[in-house]
């Protein structure tokens, strides 16, 4: 659970420096940043997925 709560922070968190980019006209942070949503925002949403309706992610003591 806590790896897809960090994933989805960095996600946010990129959002954010994409938008700010885009303001400043600088396309190659946007291309960085835009990849970088997309990869961590994928891997955020399938992970807490998985967890959610799975019952997955983790060991069961």
């Amino acid at each position: 659970m806590e790896l897809g709560i960090i994933t989805l922070l960095i996600a946010i968190l990129s959002a954010i420096g994409l938008v700010k980019e885009l303001k400043r006209k600088n396309f190659f942070a946007v291309g960085f940043a835009a990849v970088t949503v997309a990869v961590f925002g994928w891997f955020a949403v399938m992970t807490l997925y998985s967890i959610i309706f799975t019952g997955g992610g983790g060991t069961v003591a």
